[in-house]
């Protein structure tokens, strides 16, 4: 899953900015742990850099420079937004970025205490991304999908790490999801990846969404999916009030995506042979607590 030929360390972040950015190479350097495709360096207070180590970081970072700094200005929290670009050279041949850091702890590494603010700043954040996306926005060919052509992720997922005393409960969910109708509105944005590791919370409640590389044109039902599998207990209903436009079916789909987001976090956090690479210890015990609030009765 990762490069592992290049060892991207301070030293060779620092070189590179004293080559390309020099007026930045005096800052702080800090490696932030955590990430997959990316591995990040806080730099100062008010920066971070991203460097790529998988083979399709570069792709995705490329979509984040391009499309953050148009989506950005109409978010009501903050998102890491592009600010320099470097460039492919003999040190490291690949491309990286320099963004703004977005501060606070993943919710992975601590928990929502408010939950009904936090409800309310979801639903604020994804009515401000989910408008109608242009032409040219990415589409996903890994996620987006109607949950009826995901039944291959779901079975093995499902057959991984769904627990014996509640998988009736959880295939339930999923069939339901299935049976609902398609979106039959217009693509419009979605982050594609709202797990506990891609939001950060600072005083007990939601303060900011990182890590857009996943980001695309389509269903909201993908991101609804983050009010079980982000907000605490009893939030669901809240989150969907406040929302507003999320009509039944797309609550159908999003719960069932929900139940495999959660099902891929348990097997991501799973240690040894079993568990997927890229995966966080953090995330297991994350992604049972979240489905536990997905069997548990809806919107309650």
């Amino acid at each position: 899953m990762t490069d592992s030929e290049i060892e991207i360390t301070a030293d060779l972040v620092h070189g590179l900015l004293k080559e390309q950015h020099p007026d930045l190479a005096g800052l702080a350097i800090r490696e932030v742990v955590g990430g997959w495709d990316n591995q990040q360096w806080r730099l100062g207070d008010e920066l971070a850099v991203r460097m790529p180590r998988t083979e399709g970081a570069p792709e995705l970072q490329r979509k984040e420079r391009r499309w953050l700094p148009v989506l950005a200005p109409r978010l009501p929290l903050p998102v890491p937004v592009p600010v320099r670009v470097g460039e492919p050279s003999v040190r490291f041949p690949k491309p990286w970025t320099i963004v703004t850091w977005v501060p606070g702890e993943p919710l992975d590494h601590t928990s929502i205490s408010r939950g009904d603010h936090a409800a309310d700043a979801l639903a604020g954040f994804l009515r401000a991304l989910h408008v109608e996306a242009p032409a040219e926005a990415p589409t996903s060919s890994d996620r987006g999908d109607h949950p009826k052509k995901c039944t291959d992720g779901f079975d093995y997922f499902f057959q991984a790490v769904a627990p014996a005393g509640m998988a009736d409960e959880v295939r339930a969910v999923w069939d339901d999801a299935v049976a609902a109708p398609e979106w039959e509105g217009p693509p419009v944005w979605v982050h594609g990846d709202l797990h506990p590791a891609n939001v950060v919370v600072s005083d007990g409640t939601l303060s900011g969404v990182i890590d857009f590389g996943d980001m695309f044109a389509g269903d909201p039902a993908w991101d609804l999916a983050a009010a079980w599998v982000i907000l605490p207990a009893g939030a669901a209903a809240r989150f969907f009030d406040a929302y507003a436009r999320a009509d039944e079916a797309t609550i159908r789909r999003a719960r069932g995506l929900a139940a495999v987001k959660s099902l891929f976090l348990m097997l991501m956090g799973q240690n040894g042979d079993r568990g997927l690479p890229g995966g966080k210890p953090t995330w297991g015990p994350a992604g049972r607590a979240a489905l536990d609030r997905v069997v548990s009765g809806g919107l309650t």
